[in-house]
Order: structure tokens, then C-alpha cells, then sequence
């Protein structure tokens, strides 16, 4: 066959595979990630289920996050309420902790195979563009690592970009893991806070929360415009 009547064919194989690939997570996200979250989003009901089911309700709650990060459509924070209602502040950050470092470092390794084609998937260009910045600086692991530090960034983003960059597998571990400590701390531990009734404390730890969440976002477009326009 012609060399100019194989290049149409494989085009159209190409935009067929990325249709059903849309299709799929879009159905995942509908049918897997809605029912997911609409059972974390009722925090007694959950408990009782992880109680029910003891080392086996630990394990779905890990399969349901790292899920969660992979379909980055689906919202991460009322997980990790859950988890600090249903499992305790300690137990639960570290669960989320476990679950939020393997759904990161699946996401890092279909993004290192598959490319921009799988990050488009879930994000637009332009955010994708905005982090342009990450794969040309000196500073670029440490910046990741403070981005990911800060409360209220879109951390399923930068998880989908990190493939797309040079980064090496061990500081990545370490970025995804240690970076997503404090908003994932300050979840559960507004999580058990409600689990045992103290709403004043629980109002505190989400005001506080709210605000350092606003602060980090305004911090992160601050970074990204100032190393747009660099």
C-alpha cells in the first residue's frame, strides 16, 4: 500500500484510540467515580462500612484514592474528610498518604508512556501550557516540591505533568509524597474533628485551611505568570 494512503489510515486509528480512551474514563468518572464519591461524602455511613470490614475497608480506601488521582475529574478532598471521620487523623493520613503516592506514580508512569495525548485528556492546553516552565528550569525539583507543599494547587495537574518532564523516579516519589502531607493533614484531621463531635474545632481547622488554601493558589499563578513571562 502507498506510504500517502498508510498515513490517513494510521491517523485515523490514532484519533479512534484517543475516542475511546475519552470514553472510557468519562464512563469510570460517571458510573466508578460518582457512586465513589457520593459514599465518602457521607462520612457515617462510610465509617460504618470501614468498621464492617476491617483491614478490607483500609485497603478499598487506598484503591478508591489512588482511582480517584488517576480519574483527575473526581475531587480528592472529601476522601480524605472521610478518612480522618472514618479511620482517625493518624490512621487516615497515612492511609491517604499510601493511596495518594500510588495513584501519583501510576499517573506519572502512563503520562511517561503515553504523553500529552493522556494529559489532555483530563486537562486543557493551556493549563498544561502554563507549566511549560517546569521542564526548562534549574530550580524545576524544587519547585515541584514547594507547588506541591502549598494548600489549594492542583496537584492531579502536576501529577499528569510531571511525566511529561525529565524529572528522575526517586525525587518524584519523594515530591508526590512528602509534598502532599500538610493538605492531606489538615483534611483528616478536620475530618476527625467532625468524627468526634468537635465542631468548633473542626470550623477552626477548615477556616484555617480555606485561607492558606486561597493564599497557595494565588501563590501558584503568581509562580506560573512569573515564569511564563521570564
Amino acid at each position: 500500500m502507498p506510504e500517502s494512503k498508510q498515513q490517513p489510515n494510521i491517523a485515523r486509528w490514532r484519533w479512534l484510540i484517543v475516542a475511546a480512551v475519552i470514553l472510557f474514563a468519562t464512563a469510570l468518572a460517571w458510573f466508578v467515580g460518582r457512586p465513589l464519591l457520593r459514599f465518602a461524602a457521607e462520612p457515617e455511613k462510610f465509617r460504618a462500612w470501614v468498621s464492617s470490614h476491617g483491614a478490607g475497608g483500609a485497603l478499598a480506601y487506598v484503591a478508591m484514592v489512588a482511582f480517584q488521582i488517576v480519574v483527575a475529574i473526581i475531587p480528592g478532598e472529601p476522601f480524605e474528610l472521610a478518612a480522618g471521620y472514618a479511620f482517625g487523623a493518624v490512621r487516615g493520613t497515612a492511609l491517604s498518604l499510601v493511596a495518594a503516592t500510588i495513584g501519583s506514580l501510576i499517573v506519572f508512569a502512563i503520562t511517561r508512556r503515553w504523553g500529552m495525548r493522556v494529559a489532555e485528556l483530563f486537562f486543557d492546553k493551556e493549563k498544561l501550557r502554563s507549566l511549560r516552565f517546569l521542564k526548562t528550569t534549574p530550580q524545576r525539583t524544587l519547585l515541584f516540591l514547594i507547588i506541591f507543599m502549598l494548600p489549594g494547587t492542583p496537584k492531579d495537574l502536576l501529577c499528569y505533568y510531571a511525566g511529561l518532564t525529565d524529572i528522575e523516579l526517586l525525587p518524584w516519589l519523594l515530591i508526590c509524597s512528602l509534598g502532599r502531607l500538610p493538605s492531606i493533614l489538615t483534611s483528616t484531621v478536620g475530618g476527625d474533628a467532625l468524627g468526634d463531635q468537635n465542631y468548633a474545632q473542626a470550623a477552626i481547622v477548615f477556616a484555617v485551611t480555606l485561607a492558606i488554601s486561597a493564599g497557595g493558589l494565588l501563590l501558584y499563578n503568581w509562580i506560573c505568570k512569573k515564569k511564563a513571562s521570564d
